[in-house]
């Protein structure tokens, strides 16, 4: 499998913080960054970031099973999540992820026909202070209303 120069050149350096033999810790990393650059982590990247770490297919396999972040499917080109642990379900975020299912026309983990976006409910996204929060792939939203749910999907739409 390759990959782009730019993130083979991430890979090297990020190996290069790891002693030998401890190179494992790179694993969820190396996964996020892979998948953000192919779309989903498929059984060739499995056996690619196994074979680089000198681990085993099934020890990533135990990774991706275990955290949410890592998808065997691609998400739409913006991945919408909704906060809805207690800071965020406390001040509408559920009711906001229910409004979002609407809008976009899909259900939890799902992707629109046009492959534009994906939604996802999350646990705590760290801005309890700012709730409800959106983040839509690495940029958050805090203090969303379905209103401006509304406006930024409509804004996201237009870039198509």
């Amino acid at each position: 499998m390759t990959f782009s120069p730019e993130l083979e050149a991430r890979f090297a350096r990020m190996l290069r913080n790891y002693p030998p033999g401890r190179q494992k810790g790179a694993l969820i990393p190396m996964l996020l960054y892979a998948q953000d650059e192919t779309g989903a982590v498929t059984p060739e990247l499995v056996q690619e970031v196994a074979n680089r770490l000198s681990v085993k297919p099934v020890e990533v396999e135990e990774v991706i099973g275990f955290y949410s972040m890592l998808r065997r499917k691609p998400m739409g080109k913006y991945h919408v999540q909704v906060c809805t642990n207690i800071s965020c379900l406390l001040t509408g975020g559920e009711e906001l992820f229910e409004h979002a299912c609407r809008k976009l026309g899909i259900g939890n983990r799902e992707v629109t026909p046009d492959g534009q976006f994906s939604l996802e409910e999350v646990e705590c996204m760290g801005a309890c202070s700012w709730a409800p929060a959106v983040e839509v792939n690495y940029d958050f939203h805090h203090k969303m209303t379905p209103e401006k749910f509304d406006q930024l999907i409509d804004s996201l739409a237009k870039r198509q």
